[in-house]
């Protein structure tokens, strides 16, 4: 039976968790401090530790400098689970050499599918250190990543991840380039703002996207914003990372700009369509691509905001209510608030 050390100053938050827990047939200790944590882990050695960061007498970034200098503790799993949400709480967690970082209020599933990863990705070492020839010469670590899935994988494995609420700003337009995005679940935006300052959309990626790429070169800047458009997680990694894994593999490169030149392709049709495509077809064409990006059929509601429609569709938002208003005439559109709904699929896409 694997062992589990929670530590964690929430009494309600601490017992619940341990409960959860040996109903998955886990064997739970438990610690109300930092130092008692610390002092559990040396006598106990779990096979891996959950583990607050806000405590009183010691936080949860010391408990793991801590352990991290014992040879009996250093390899144990180590996830943080706080309420801190911040990008940089998050970085900091990870480059004290966590294995993962979760938020609260606890997700049950997410809790046990984090443990049971860590927990075999622990095992699976254990048995490759077993095997291994005590002498071996340098390995690139990333010479097994030679395709983009291989790529996306990386990132959801080693890159830094945020979960964030509808509506939270990624990065501005002028910001430095530091990172380099990929989106593991959620709908996020990509825009300017223009000298009378009109939303000007550029994309709209979903999950298995990437974006944040002008960080490639050497001290750029991104030259857009970013926004979620629904709750979403965002795994990223720093452009010294990306540019390191791209140099090993010269097919994977190739692979990757020509996926940035589609998405380049797509952006160039977009801007093309706002100057030159009519009213009814720009707003027809507008709401399939949020349909499709957003995963909806086409019989779902699409939640979203006419300040947004216009953005994509490039026109006023005036216009844009105007026209919806008579796609609901023609019967084309159910229209309720913010829900839209297509009634004719056909009509719609003859617009298109």
């Amino acid at each position: 039976m694997k062992t589990i050390l929670i530590i964690e100053d929430d009494t309600v938050l601490r017992e619940t968790t341990a409960e959860i827990l040996e109903l998955e047939n886990y064997k739970v200790f438990t610690a109300a401090n930092g130092k008692r944590g610390v002092e559990q882990a040396k006598i106990m050695l779990p096979d891996i530790i959950i583990c607050d960061i806000m405590m009183p007498e010691m936080d949860g970034y010391e408990v793991l400098e801590i352990l991290s200098t014992y040879e009996e503790t250093k390899r144990i799993p180590f996830i943080f689970l706080s309420a801190k949400t911040e990008t940089k709480d998050v970085r900091k967690g990870m480059d004290l050499g966590a294995d993962d970082y979760l938020t609260k209020p606890i997700n049950e599933d997410l809790l046990i599918s984090a443990i049971e990863s860590r927990l075999a990705k622990a095992a699976l070492l254990k048995e490759v250190e077993k095997v291994e020839a005590p002498i071996k010469e340098p390995k690139n670590p990333y010479s097994e990543i030679e395709t983009i899935e291989d790529l996306k994988n990386y990132f959801c494995d080693y890159g830094t991840s945020n979960n964030l609420k509808k509506g939270k700003i990624i990065y501005e337009e002028g910001d430095l380039s530091n990172n380099i995005y990929f989106i593991y679940k959620g709908v996020i935006k990509t825009y300017k703002i223009d000298e009378l300052g009109k939303e000007l959309i550029i994309n709209i990626l979903k999950d298995d996207d990437f974006f944040g790429v002008s960080a490639i070169i050497d001290g750029s800047y991104y030259f857009e914003s970013v926004k979620t458009m629904e709750d979403s997680e965002v795994m990223f990694l720093s452009k010294k990372t990306v540019l390191e894994i791209l140099e090993s593999n010269h097919k994977l490169t190739l692979d990757f700009f020509q996926l940035m030149n589609n998405s380049l392709t797509e952006v160039k049709e977009q801007l093309l369509e706002m100057a030159y495509g009519s009213m009814k077809r720009k707003t027809a064409k507008t709401i399939l691509k949020f349909a499709d990006k957003m995963s909806h059929k086409s019989s779902d509601s699409i939640n979203i905001s006419r300040r947004d429609l216009a953005g994509v569709a490039g026109i006023a938002t005036e216009s844009l209510i105007r026209t919806l208003t008579d796609m609901k005439k023609e019967g084309i559109l159910e229209i309720e608030g913010r829900n839209i709904r297509i009634l004719d699929l056909g009509k719609l896409e003859s617009y298109n």
